[in-house]
């Protein structure tokens, strides 16, 4: 889900920019610099985002996962990962709360032991015959206590990926025929809340829906099944206050699936979820010419939209989340998914950009991304700016479009009548005076000597690392005097934050 997060199998993922950029700088005499201009228009939120907006994923991967000569995930495995380690323990909580999906290609092979079983809880295992090139495995349930014990010391928010392929027969065209079995998945629902465990939702299967990848359910038996997911937790959960979220189907947008699905489920789900591969596999030798192209941001752009768009014209009251976003899939690429060149500054996003989303344009250079927001738990704007030309640094001028409802009162001295007369202006403003000696916060991420497949960022020119009890560091921004462009260096990302600007759409 997004960008592995060192060797910790933790995948970030946003919605506006799921990855940023490739390939090592290289030296050119050609380097330039050009000016720009965003327009952000401050007369209305053209979106919100949830409060935690910020996500990952833990996956069930062993370590003999490999993908084209590399065994990237070690023990990242919500089955073996180190729980006590203090810097897996601190990125966490510097999100409170960040929403943490267990999931992943092998949940659908995943049965939960649960108290009084007989069988045994065995591991996964390679197998090269079977789906996936793994067997059937077990979640063990001490090690449940100790994943509940984490997130609750934590304050992660959980979202449970539950095994949608038993009690059906995969047929020979991958096709999985038959209602899904929910006896095991309601043992496991029943033990986590006598154990008070707190699931923020339930999802039902992984990339199950459309074509499928492996195995996939038709719209309808999938339907059926979800409402039967509501069913019992309502019946597990009839006592408790908080009722998990419900959440399916957890796979890649198919209009024609979705529709189907969603007509059918009868508000029994709360959240759609959709995937994003879009870069292809990691194997692919454009992989990095895609990463910096804009249209591929711009194409998934548009296939969240057209999920929204199949929802508004239903009757569901279902929201859509990217439940997954990993840019290129089969675990990505060496020293680039685990790199610099893919990574995504989550953190200061979580600081710095609030729920409010402004409509943001650039005018130049077409490599430059924008996006813009009321700032977060402060005044003023937030201007997230990203350069995928390794070529050109950008001066960039700041602009807002306002349109205010002004009111003209004109006096009839003979009747000494007065009359109101309404009018809108539209309103393109620059710095004004009061602005001029004000100063706005700018935090530049790049990497270290400006090698883009580095496992090492730096925050306005300076290396930032952990300390020796695993602190994350504070991620401290340079003031600049609002009166001067932006500057954004070839292959770096740019937050600004500008605490003077009053908009409309931030009141």
């Amino acid at each position: 889900m997004g960008f592995q997060y060192g060797q910790m199998g933790m995948c970030f993922w946003v919605f506006l920019c799921v990855w940023c950029f490739s390939m090592v700088k290289l030296q050119s005499v050609n380097e330039s610099v050009v000016g720009g201009s965003v327009l952000i228009d401050g007369k209305m939120v053209v979106g919100r985002i949830d409060s935690d907006f910020i996500c990952a994923t833990l996956d069930w991967w062993p370590p003999e996962k490999c993908d084209y000569g590399t065994c990237s995930w070690d023990r990242a495995s919500l089955l073996n990962l180190d729980l006590s380690n203090n810097i897996l323990l601190n990125a966490v909580k510097a999100f409170s709360p960040l929403k943490i999906r267990l999931g992943g290609t092998l949940q659908d092979k995943v049965i939960y032991e649960t108290e009084g079983q007989k069988k045994p809880c065995v591991p996964i295992t390679k197998n090269t015959s079977q789906m996936f090139g793994f067997t059937q495995g077990c979640l063990p349930i001490h090690r449940w206590d100790e994943l509940n014990s984490f997130f609750n010391k934590s304050g992660a928010k959980i979202i449970f990926g539950l095994n949608a392929l038993t009690g059906r027969t995969v047929q020979p065209d991958n096709s999985a025929t038959g209602a899904w079995d929910s006896s095991n998945a309601e043992s496991l629902m029943r033990y986590t809340v006598s154990k008070g465990y707190i699931i923020h939702g339930w999802e039902l299967g992984n990339e199950l829906c459309g074509t499928g990848v492996g195995a996939h359910v038709a719209a309808n038996q999938y339907a059926s099944d979800t409402i039967s997911l509501q069913s019992i937790v309502q019946e597990v959960y009839k006592d408790v206050e908080a009722k998990p979220l419900i959440i399916a189907p957890g796979g890649f947008y198919d209009q024609g699936w979705f529709r189907a699905f969603i007509d059918k489920t009868n508000n029994s789900v709360d959240v759609l979820t959709h995937h994003i591969y879009n870069l292809g596999p990691g194997v692919d030798e454009h992989l990095i010419e895609k990463i910096l192209n804009p249209s591929y941001l711009d194409g998934e752009a548009s296939t969240f939209s057209g999920l929204q768009s199949t929802i508004r014209s239903s009757t569901s009251s279902a929201v859509a989340w990217v439940g997954e976003a990993g840019g290129a899939y089969n675990s990505g690429r060496n020293l680039v998914s685990n790199a610099f060149v893919f990574s995504f500054c989550a953190l200061l996003w979580h600081q710095l950009m609030g729920r409010n989303v402004l409509s943001t344009t650039f005018n130049g250079t077409k490599k430059i991304r924008a996006y813009a927001h009321c700032a977060k738990n402060s005044n003023g704007v937030t201007l997230l700016l990203i350069n995928l030309d390794g070529n050109t640094t950008v001066q960039a001028q700041v602009n807002f479009n306002i349109t205010l409802l002004l009111r003209r009162k004109h006096i009839h001295r003979k009747h000494t009548h007065n009359h109101s007369h309404h009018y809108r202006a539209k309103i393109i403003r620059t710095h004004q005076r009061n602005e001029s000696s004000s100063q706005r916060e700018e935090y530049h991420l790049t990497a270290k000597d400006g090698n883009l497949h580095s496992q090492t960022m730096l925050l306005n020119g300076k290396i930032l690392s952990v300390n020796s009890t695993g602190d994350i560091p504070a991620l401290e921004p340079i003031k600049v005097n609002s009166s001067e462009l932006i500057t954004v260096s070839p292959y770096s990302i740019v937050f600004v934050h500008m605490p003077y600007i009053a908009l409309p759409a931030c009141r």
